[in-house]
């Protein structure tokens, strides 16, 4: 291959950096397109929404902290959950209510979480984790333990008035969250333009004096460059940084979305032009770090991960009755 004739991403990075952010960024689409499958099974009940498109973000993300940093999202977390390196067994076993699953099998596919890996939870309530978020990062300056807590929410988050009393209370105390806006587009099914009077997300901290950075949120390294920059703005002690990154969702807001709301022909443009791994993985190939070959067998082993996981996912046993009781009150 002509390495003049093919156009790559000019960001800095390594072999050894972009074949890990690759491997983790097919591990989430290889793992979502199998929750799909079982969804579509009926070994999944409930909502379950598919992070498919948007891996970039969350891995890109991810790159950029270091061991204490915390995250905490919203409902669509798996990807979130395996970035932070949580098996992916104990995700889908959560995510077909088995007992092997990060919350025995009661929390599904929308609250699981995990304190070992730092990841506080997929929030089924609309914006809710953006307030915990903040909470985390005053616990942090508390304790002055130099970490950064990561808020993440979508495009229709962002509109929910606690987003902005979070945004307040970080920018007044000064503390050391980032808050990242997924803009994937269409919230649950309206599009950005028409739902929301601001259209360019990164701005809704302005009034707060919160500085915001507009990301291409298909580029991974993109993604990790800005990341670096804010969460060193909050790890320096200078408070909050908004990062909104430009992503697509390639399925409906859930399982249960048929998305028509959108052509298809947008769909797959954005898919065949933009895709977060694609890139990644044509970049590879012209910088001559990995074959065809090579790249496919990477894909084999990923795949074998995620159908072990689903196999485990299917015969873990379901949670005892007793567990109805347990992780409900604390005594005190």
């Amino acid at each position: 291959m002509n390495k003049k004739n093919k156009k790559i991403n000019p960001l800095k990075t390594t072999k050894d950096e972009l074949l890990s952010l690759y491997k983790d960024m097919l591990l989430i689409r290889r793992f979502e397109e199998k929750a799909g499958q079982l969804y579509g099974m009926g070994q999944i009940a409930g909502f379950c929404h598919l992070y498919i498109g948007q891996e970039a973000v969350v891995v890109g993300t991810r790159a950029s902290m270091i061991d204490g940093d915390q995250m905490i999202t919203g409902y669509r977390d798996h990807g979130h959950m395996l970035a932070c390196g949580m098996e992916s067994r104990g995700v889908m076993a959560e995510l077909t209510g088995r007992a092997g699953g990060y919350s025995r099998g009661k929390g599904g596919s929308m609250h699981m979480f995990s304190t070992e890996k730092h990841f506080y939870g997929g929030h089924g309530i609309v914006g809710a984790q953006v307030p915990i978020g903040a909470g985390l990062a005053l616990s942090n300056k508390y304790k002055g333990n130099g970490n950064v807590s990561l808020a993440f929410f979508g495009d229709g988050a962002s509109n929910q008035g606690q987003v902005y009393e979070a945004f307040n209370m970080a920018k007044l105390w000064s503390l050391p969250v980032v808050f990242v806006i997924e803009n994937n587009q269409y919230a649950m099914g309206t599009s950005v333009i028409r739902s929301s009077a601001e259209t360019e997300l990164h701005k809704r901290g302005s009034s707060f004096e919160i500085k915001g950075i507009q990301v291409d949120g298909m580029n991974v390294l993109e993604v990790r460059d800005a990341a670096k920059k804010a969460i060193k703005h909050a790890r320096d002690g200078k408070g909050p940084m908004i990062l909104e990154m430009k992503t697509y969702r390639y399925r409906g807001h859930s399982m249960s979305d048929p998305a028509k709301y959108r052509t298809r022909d947008e769909v797959t443009k954005t898919r065949s032009e933009r895709d977060p791994i694609d890139m990644v993985k044509n970049r590879l190939i012209v910088e001559e770090w990995a074959t065809d070959d090579a790249l496919k067998s990477i894909d084999k082993e990923i795949k074998l991960i995620v159908a072990d996981a689903a196999e485990f996912a299917q015969t873990s046993p379901e949670p005892d009755a007793s567990e109805l009781y347990t992780d409900v009150l604390l005594d005190a």
